[in-house]
């Protein structure tokens, strides 16, 4: 069972907040083996939205991403640095976050089109919620991206 949290940054605990950027430099630059600069200035002013889960009686941030408002990076809000943990990856976790993000950020900012900036290799999960490629392949950070638009 996923606890969801949802929170703008001022309101996130600073242990939450830990928990946070800990997952994401594990995730994307530990894992991924690509270095680029996390702290971007963005998560200030975006909205966060966290999925706990209990393993052995402990609290883990098993999946993450944050909303960003129309115009903080792009024209439309986006959704951003979304993950899950190595640990809940193939628990169906990664579908439940991107429903929940998407429901999350149309509360948050209705009638505006979400644009998300994907790894390529996630380009079919992500037309299963109805986004649409708009950009040629991109080099971003090493990895291969497509820009897309629901």
């Amino acid at each position: 069972m996923t606890e969801w949290q949802r929170s703008s940054f001022a309101d996130l605990a600073v242990a939450d907040l830990y928990c946070v950027l800990q997952k994401r430099q594990e995730v994307f630059i530990l894992e991924q083996t690509c270095f680029y600069q996390d702290f971007d200035g963005l998560d200030q002013n975006a909205h966060h939205l966290l999925g706990w889960h209990t393993v052995d009686g402990k609290r883990e941030l098993g999946a993450y991403l944050r909303v960003l408002a129309p115009g903080a990076k792009y024209t439309e809000m986006s959704i951003g640095r979304v993950l899950t943990s190595k640990a809940a990856r193939g628990s169906g976790i990664g579908r439940e976050l991107l429903a929940e993000g998407i429901a999350y950020a149309e509360h948050l900012h209705p009638g505006h089109r979400i644009r998300i900036g994907a790894q390529r290799y996630l380009e079919k999960f992500y037309t299963g919620f109805g986004f649409v490629t708009f950009s040629e392949p991109y080099d971003e950070d090493g990895i291969i991206h497509v820009d897309m638009l629901r």
